[in-house]
């Protein structure tokens, strides 16, 4: 395949794109969790937005992968010595996946670097996908998103030292607002896609949702790592007990259109996660959401906290009350603002100079 890509890239670079996500009930996508609590049918949520991450495939030096992206230095290195454990160290295990050499990685991300919204698990979706296209250009089936997913995670568990779940990959590969049902059986990892809302109504979705950007890079492996362990132990697995049934509520609520009962079942959610690991929400965060419960919105850190980034729910009356006083806080530290953000519905996307394939 590497002749093939390199003279591939030589006529023309492949571009994929891919939305980034805020999410509710994250974590009980982790096979840890969720085969445990299966009987009690566990489930996640998110919702694309879209702040996208674009992947370009140039062609470059032979036996060399280079790298670039936003927040982050230039990296290169032979193909066959690119660490995995470097920055961008999941980017070079996709590339070696393929056994790609003399090209260059060129990753553009609307989102800000590390900000807990799901974009190096994004960035790898929309790599696998280049590299895929470069073979052979084929149409985005449903099928094929869940393969190019579910590849782009199993590639990062085996680099992460961590378990990795499985939500930040699907909402790229598929967009739009879904709940996540996990379905383990004697067949293997199984879980199911709904879709909450029809794509006409996601526009006024939208006008019930906040992201702001704490102004922080997060680092989540720490606070994941200590919500793993305990559930090993045998610890606040009563409490995670309480967690699904709080996620369970907050997408009933919010197929209902019932926003008041989604941002006080996301509150009750996010208030467990708070007693769990207190450092879940940095300063910031803590302001914003405390403001948010003030006015009965419901407020969540995106990811596994720890900076980053906090999104809230309501209705649109609340949220038009919390926009100025979240405006008026993130204004006090650098580089913190509300993000411009909209449900994305495309998921992943193939780009061509010509058109669009979705």
């Amino acid at each position: 395949m590497t002749y093939a890509l390199r003279k591939r890239l030589e006529k023309e670079p492949i571009e994929t794109s891919v939305p980034c996500r805020v999410d509710m009930g994250g974590t009980l996508d982790l096979a840890i969790f969720y085969n445990p609590l299966r009987h009690q049918l566990p489930c996640t949520f998110n919702a694309a937005i879209n702040l996208r991450t674009k992947i370009r495939l140039l062609p470059y030096r032979t036996g060399v992968v280079k790298i670039s992206s936003r927040g982050f230095q230039d990296a290169e290195y032979p193909a066959n010595r690119a660490p995995f454990n470097h920055p961008l160290g999941l980017m070079f295990a996709v590339a070696a996946y393929f056994n790609a050499e003399g090209v260059h990685i060129d990753i553009d991300s609307a989102s800000p670097p590390r900000s807990a919204l799901g974009g190096s698990s994004a960035a790898a979706v929309a790599l696998v996908a280049a590299f895929l296209a470069a073979r052979q250009k084929a149409p985005l089936t449903a099928g094929t998103r869940k393969k190019i997913a579910l590849l782009a995670h199993a590639i990062e568990e085996s680099v992460a030292s961590v378990p990795c779940g499985r939500q930040d990959q699907l909402a790229a590969a598929f967009g739009g607002v879904n709940a996540w049902h996990w379905r383990p059986d004697l067949n293997g990892p199984g879980f199911k896609r709904k879709a909450l809302f029809r794509k006409q109504y996601l526009p006024k979705f939208e006008r019930h949702l906040l992201v702001a950007y704490g102004g922080v890079p997060h680092e989540s492996k720490n606070i994941n790592g200590q919500w793993v362990q305990q559930f090993i132990c045998g610890q606040q697995r009563d409490r995670w007990q309480e967690i699904l049934q709080c996620t369970k509520m907050f997408i009933d609520a919010v197929v209902r259109k019932n926003y008041k009962g989604a941002a006080e079942a996301m509150n009750m959610e996010t208030a467990h996660r708070r007693k769990m690991t207190p450092e879940v929400l940095d300063v910031m965060g803590e302001k914003l959401v405390d403001i948010a419960v003030d006015i009965s919105c419901g407020a969540r850190f995106t990811g596994a906290g720890g900076g980053g980034c906090i999104w809230a729910l309501g209705a649109v009356e609340d949220i038009d009350r919390l926009k100025p006083l979240w405006e008026g806080l993130l204004a006090e530290r650098r580089e913190a603002r509300l993000l411009a953000t909209g449900i994305d519905s495309a998921g992943l996307i193939l780009h061509s100079n010509s058109s669009k394939d979705e």
